[in-house]
């Protein structure tokens, strides 16, 4: 896939941000920023999905060791079911932007849409997280920050096995709704979940 260089900014100030999350029926939506430091590069970053997690880990490690800045924020399950998700993931990566502790000068989003409130001009870059090293550093960032919060879900509610399928629609998943009921942070908004409380 080609890689992805703006044509409207040729600065180092460069924030590229990310969301992890919109697809599971539980948990909040995750976003990161990241400003990369062109003088300590990071090898291996790639979209998220494509790393196995134990080398998600390894990058998570040394991006938040080597970049310039990062910045990790979050929608709520409670604001999700409000606005929508496409909405909160927009939400979660303005936040994500505005926490930063430098100020960029450019924004790169994954994908096809800006969010609002962005602090400056802003680019969208489809499937970015393949095509962009600062947006694939946030794209890790958020994963790995989404899938460690989901795995302290299920050390409180055992039963549902968060832990092997991150909240996502998988036939255990469905059956543990089915037989336990939902829990708060099941997004009540999402098909499954919304059949089984007007069930």
């Amino acid at each position: 896939m080609e890689p992805f260089v703006s044509q409207m900014y040729f600065g180092e100030l460069l924030a590229g941000t990310d969301e992890a999350g919109r697809g599971p029926l539980a948990g909040e939506v995750v976003a990161a920023a990241v400003i990369l430091d062109p003088t300590r590069p990071i090898l291996g970053l790639a979209d998220s999905k494509k790393l196995t997690e134990k080398k998600r880990e390894a990058l998570y490690v040394e991006i938040i060791d080597k970049a310039l800045a990062y910045a990790i924020a979050s929608a709520t399950v409670a604001e999700i079911d409000e606005i929508n998700i496409l909405h909160a993931s927009m939400l979660a990566m303005s936040r994500a932007v505005s926490l930063l502790s430098v100020q960029p000068e450019h924004v790169l989003v994954d994908g096809n849409r800006l969010p609002p409130n962005l602090p400056c001009p802003a680019e969208a870059v489809v499937k970015g997280d393949a095509r962009q090293e600062a947006i694939s550093a946030a794209s890790i960032l958020a994963k790995v920050t989404r899938d460690r919060d989901i795995v302290k879900a299920a050390e409180i509610y055992p039963e549902y096995g968060f832990e092997k399928h991150k909240g996502y629609p998988t036939a255990q998943h469905l059956e543990a709704i089915r037989l336990y009921g939902i829990t708060p942070i099941h997004r009540r908004s999402f098909g499954p979940v919304k059949k089984l409380l007007e069930g």
